[in-house]
C-alpha cells in the first residue's frame, strides 16, 4: 500500500549539515526537487542542455552571470536559462530548493572536485 506523505524542506533541510551536496526531495516526471545548504563562492558552470530553477527557502543566494547578478531572498525564484554561464554565492549559509532535469550534474560543464551526485533526503 501507498501512504501519502508531505515532504517538510524545513524538516529535511535539518537532517543535513554538508553544504554544496544537493539531497533529492521528490520527481516529477523526468524531473528532480533538490534541495541544498550553501555557504561562500562555488564554481562558475554552466547548464547547455537545460535551464535551473533556484528557489531560496532561507537566507540570500547571489548568482553571479557574467554581465550582472541577481540576489535572491526567502520565497524568491530565479531560473538561469540554458547555456548561460553562473556562479551562485552565498555569504551567510543559503538553503535552496532546485528544480532540474533527471541526471543535471551540479558543476555542470565545470566537473571538479566540487562534483556530486544528489542522493535522497
Amino acid at each position: 500500500m501507498t501512504t501519502h506523505q508531505p515532504v517538510n524542506i524545513v524538516r529535511k533541510l535539518s537532517e543535513f549539515d554538508e553544504q554544496w551536496a544537493p539531497r533529492r526531495i521528490a520527481r516529477v516526471n523526468d524531473y528532480e526537487v533538490k534541495i541544498a545548504k550553501l555557504q561562500g563562492e562555488f564554481v562558475w558552470h554552466a547548464h547547455e542542455d537545460t535551464d535551473e530553477l533556484f528557489l531560496v527557502v532561507s537566507g540570500t543566494l547571489t548568482i553571479r552571470l557574467r554581465d550582472g547578478e541577481v540576489v535572491l531572498g526567502p520565497g524568491e525564484i530565479y531560473v538561469v536559462p540554458r547555456g548561460v554561464e553562473h556562479c551562485p554565492q552565498a555569504d551567510a549559509e543559503a538553503a535552496i530548493l532546485l528544480f532540474e532535469p533527471a541526471g543535471t550534474v551540479n558543476t555542470g560543464d565545470a566537473g571538479g572536485d566540487r562534483t556530486r551526485e544528489p542522493v535522497d533526503a
